[in-house]
C-alpha cells in the first residue's frame, strides 16, 4: 500500500480540500507538511461546509489522526481559533486525533505586522501575499531566531530567545519608523496559548516512523500549489516555503522512501490569486465567466481569482518538479457549453517557440501562449460519476490534457460534492 502526497499542480486553489477529504476516508493518518494558514480548503460533507486553513483535512472524520508536520509555521493563535470555529460545527479536536511537531517554528503577531507593512509599502515588490505573516516566519526560521513549538514548555528560557529576535525585527521597525516592540508582550502572547497547544505537542518524525512500520497508511496534504514553490515557482511571485513533493518528506521528517505516490491536483483551466506571470489569462468575458461559473474566490481572503485557459506546459513541468504518478482533473464541469476551447500547448519567447516556462522574471512576463483549439461540449458533465455519463468530447479534451502533460488521470472531478468523482485508479494501491 502506497503513501500518498497529494500536491497542487497549478498555483493553489486546484480543489485539493475534496480530494484529500476523498482519500482521507481510506487513510489512517493525514499530514500537513508546509504552509501556513494562508492556505484554505474547503470540504462539503454532507451537506456542511468546512473551512480550514491550518488543520489537515482528516480533522472532520472521526477515527483519522491528523498531524502539522515542522515544514509548517504555526500562528496559535489561529490554530486555537480554526479548533474553536470547528467546535461549532460539531468537530471535536483533541490530542487523541491531532498531534504538532514539537520543532513547528510559531508565527507570531509581529510576523503579521511585517508582512502586511511589506504589502502595503511602495518602495518594495508587491506579491501578493494574504498578509498573514507567512514570509517573515519562515525567514526567522532559516535565520535561526524562531521561536518553536517546545520553546513554549519552558517558559523561563524564553527571554533570551525572544531578545534574539526582536534584535532583528525592532531593527526592521526602526528602518520604517515605526515603535519598537516589547519583549514583555511578546512574552504574554506566547504565554497566554502555551497551555491551549502544547498538549497537542510530539516528536511527530518519531511518531510517524513508528506509525509507517505499523502499516498505517499516510497522505501528506500539500498546501498552495507547486508554482508557488520559493525554488520552482514565478519566482518572486511565490510562497515562502517548498511547495513540491519532496517536502513532504522534510516536513515532516520522514525519509523519502516514506512516500509511495504522488498525486497532482490541476482544474480543467487555470486560476491564480495574487501578482506575477499568467501566460493564459483571460482578461475578458471568457475570464469572467471561468470565474463566476467555478466561484473562483480565495478560501482565505476572499479575493476574486485570476482566470484563464489550461496551461499545459506548466502542468507538464509541475509532473516533472513533482514526480507526479497521476493526476486528479477538476471542475471539468465548468467547461460546460463551451463551443471551442483553448489548451496552450507552447510558448514563444521573442519569437523562438519553448516548451517550458523560463526561470526569468522578465522572461516569464513576455512568454506568449500557443494555442491549440479543441472542440468543446454542449451536454453536462456536472455531476459525472462515470466516463459512460461523460460527453464523448469532453473525455477527448481530458485525454489530450494527458497526453499533452505526460501523465494520466487518476481521478476526474465534475462537482464541489465528493461523490461526483470519477475514479480511474486508486492512488493508495499504485
Amino acid at each position: 500500500m502506497a503513501n500518498v502526497v497529494v500536491v497542487g499542480a497549478q498555483w493553489g486553489d486546484e480543489g485539493k480540500g475534496k480530494i484529500v477529504d476523498w482519500l482521507s476516508e481510506q487513510a489512517d493518518i493525514v499530514v500537513r507538511f508546509q504552509g501556513g494558514h494562508n492556505a484554505g480548503h474547503t470540504l462539503v460533507i454532507g451537506g456542511k461546509t468546512y473551512k480550514l486553513s491550518l488543520l489537515p483535512s482528516g480533522v472532520v472524520r472521526a477515527g483519522k489522526l491528523s498531524v502539522i508536520g515542522n515544514g509548517v509555521v504555526l500562528d496559535p493563535r489561529a490554530l486555537v481559533a480554526e479548533i474553536n470555529l470547528l467546535a461549532g460545527q460539531g468537530v471535536k479536536i483533541t490530542p487523541e486525533n491531532l498531534r504538532i511537531a514539537e520543532n513547528v517554528p510559531l508565527l507570531l503577531s509581529l510576523h503579521q505586522e511585517l508582512d502586511a507593512m511589506r504589502e502595503s509599502s511602495g518602495t518594495t515588490t508587491r506579491i501578493g501575499t494574504t498578509k498573514r505573516g507567512i514570509g517573515p516566519a519562515y525567514e526567522d526560521k532559516v535565520g535561526r531566531r524562531a521561536v518553536r513549538l517546545m520553546d513554549l514548555a519552558d517558559p523561563e528560557a524564553l527571554p533570551p530567545k525572544i531578545e534574539r529576535l526582536l534584535v532583528h525585527h525592532n531593527t526592521l521597525r526602526r528602518g520604517q519608523g515605526l515603535p519598537e516592540i516589547d519583549p514583555g508582550a511578546i512574552f504574554e502572547e506566547l504565554t497566554s496559548v502555551a497551555p491551549l497547544v502544547l498538549p497537542y505537542m510530539d516528536t511527530v518524525w518519531s511518531l510517524l516512523d513508528g506509525k509507517r512500520r505499523e502499516g498505517k497508511r499516510i497522505l501528506f496534504e500539500g498546501a498552495q500549489g507547486a508554482l508557488l514553490d520559493v525554488d520552482h515557482g514565478t519566482y518572486p511571485y511565490v510562497t515562502s516555503s517548498n511547495t513540491v513533493a519532496g517536502q513532504a518528506a522534510t516536513g515532516c521528517g520522514l525519509g523519502p522512501n516514506a512516500i509511495g505516490y504522488v498525486l497532482g491536483i490541476c482544474k480543467a483551466y487555470t486560476t491564480r490569486v495574487g501578482e506575477g506571470p499568467f501566460p493564459t489569462e483571460q482578461n475578458n468575458d471568457i475570464g469572467r465567466r471561468f470565474g463566476e461559473r467555478g466561484n473562483e474566490f480565495g478560501t482565505v481572503t476572499g479575493r476574486p481569482r485570476r482566470c484563464g485557459w489550461f496551461d499545459a506546459v506548466l502542468v507538464r513541468q509541475t509532473v516533472r518538479t513533482c514526480g507526479i504518478g497521476g493526476l486528479a482533473l477538476t471542475k471539468l464541469d465548468i467547461l460546460d457549453g463551451f463551443d471551442a476551447i483553448n489548451v496552450c500547448v507552447g510558448y514563444r519567447l521573442d519569437g523562438v517557440a519553448i516548451d517550458y516556462l523560463p526561470a526569468g522574471e522578465r522572461a516569464q512576463a513576455r512568454v506568449e501562449p500557443i494555442y491549440e483549439t479543441i472542440e468543446g461540449w454542449r451536454q453536462q458533465s456536472a455531476g459525472a460519476r462515470s466516463w459512460a455519463q461523460l460527453p464523448a468530447q469532453a473525455i477527448k479534451y481530458v485525454r489530450r490534457i494527458e497526453e499533452l502533460v505526460g501523465c494520466s488521470v487518476a481521478l476526474l472531478s465534475t462537482s464541489p460534492e465528493r461523490e461526483d468523482t470519477i475514479l480511474v485508479h486508486n492512488p493508495f494501491e499504485s
